[in-house]
């Protein structure tokens, strides 16, 4: 593996960093505390930074030269609303809060390239360090966008990444096309009027329409789209009712709908909402239909995806980059992709015997309340990104 010696030498201090943010974890668009931290450090590194795109966005522009070409490179900044497991020095701090994603380790990851970026600066060209909030549902992606970053920081590419446990620590793994799925929602609410159990005549009882629409919804999946389409629709809660021998007056479908394709995804919401208005006038109910888009698929393009293969399998060799098989989990760096070319790939974070005295008994999993980020990884991935954005600036233009 081609690490860069003061990266290496730095890696003390960033792991540092690394367990400050993990102690102090923030929701999205409330990580003030964790993005002062960020530019503080950066400032201190002599790195300009612009604040406040997505309320607590923060970018770093590292030049050199006079080239206009730029790239940029995004680490997600924000915790997870789960309280932490583990009791070691590092453990969170607040309560209900926790860096449970990995997310501290991808910030500390892009610090350690920012250092020896700012120090060195062997390119022609522009960095744009793009620490962003919000990943985890409030689209802090799309945020950044709306408040003018590609206009503020014109890039001709960006690239991200995420840790991903029971992956080999030193290993990487990407793939062309979409690689995460779209997160949508749907709230579906049937009215119908309330009777006593023992007089179901009386009433207009909604939990049989219910029932049917779940059931129904599943024939979608595997008789409206084509088979060799990915496509998941999962309800995940149903309330009705308050005591045993009343019928409700209504019930509440909510659950989720994930794709790779928007395609696929019109489709499915026009299905949904035909099914159910239909079952619902079989069952003589009212139905208000609700389907919200949250993160649209993650889509790598073709030669980014290739450059950043090329450019890992120079770094730690070709048999440690292997080919990402897509997932239903939502990244919201899909927004980045639909704006500029680029690739979001993974780095191997281990099988969580890194951890060390006093985390929980749980698996070292993402969104698990006894995960932590393996800071072994803080010297592989700050050699990645000053590799990859040296590459980049240092070929022919694209």
């Amino acid at each position: 593996m081609k690490f860069i010696d003061s990266i290496l030498a730095d890696a003390p201090l960033i792991q540092r960093l690394r367990r400050d943010i993990h102690a102090h974890p923030e929701l999205c668009f409330q990580e003030q505390r964790t993005s002062d931290l960020i530019a503080q450090t950066l400032s201190e590194w002599g790195i300009p930074v612009h604040r406040g795109l997505g309320t607590t966005g923060v970018v770093g522009i590292v030049k050199n030269g006079t080239s206009e070409r730029a790239v940029g490179l995004r680490a997600d900044i924000d915790a997870l609303p789960m309280t932490e497991h583990n009791t070691f020095a590092h453990a969170s701090t607040q309560p209900g809060k926790m860096h449970a994603c990995g997310h501290d380790g991808h910030t500390a990851m892009l610090l350690a390239a920012a250092k020896h970026l700012a120090t060195n600066r062997n390119f022609d060209g522009t960095v744009y360090l793009v620490f962003q909030p919000a990943e985890e549902g409030g689209g802090g992606a799309r945020e950044m966008i709306k408040d003018g970053l590609f206009k503020l920081f014109p890039m001709e590419a960006m690239f991200g990444a995420h840790n991903w446990p029971g992956m080999p620590a030193g290993a990487f793994a990407l793939k062309t096309g979409p690689v995460f799925a779209s997160s949508n929602e749907f709230k579906i609410t049937l009215r119908g009027k309330g009777a006593h159990a023992a007089m179901p005549h009386l009433g207009v009882d909604p939990v049989p329409a219910a029932c049917q629409m779940v059931q129904a919804f599943q024939t979608i999946i595997s008789r409206n789209k084509r088979p060799a389409e990915a496509g998941v629709i999962s309800v995940t809660m149903i309330h009705a009712g308050e005591a045993t021998n009343v019928i409700p007056d209504a019930c509440v479908i909510e659950g989720t709908v994930r794709t790779f394709t928007l395609e696929l995804l019109d489709l499915i919401e026009r299905r949904m909402e035909e099914m159910a208005q239909g079952i619902a006038s079989a069952f003589e109910v009212s139905c208000e239909f609700k389907f919200r888009r949250n993160y649209p698929p993650t889509i790598n393009h073709p030669a980014e995806t290739e450059f950043v293969r090329q450019t890992l399998s120079a770094m730690v060799g070709p048999e440690m980059v292997q080919e990402f098989e897509p997932t239903m989990g939502a990244e919201d760096f899909s927004f980045f992709l639909q704006e500029k070319p680029g690739c979001y790939f993974l780095i191997g974070n281990g099988d969580g015997s890194h951890r060390i005295g006093g985390h929980g008994m749980g698996p070292c999993t993402l969104h698990n309340p006894s995960y932590d980020f393996n800071d072994d990884l803080i010297p592989l991935g700050g050699s990645m990104w000053v590799q990859l954005a040296e590459a980049w600036l240092n070929q022919p233009r694209p």
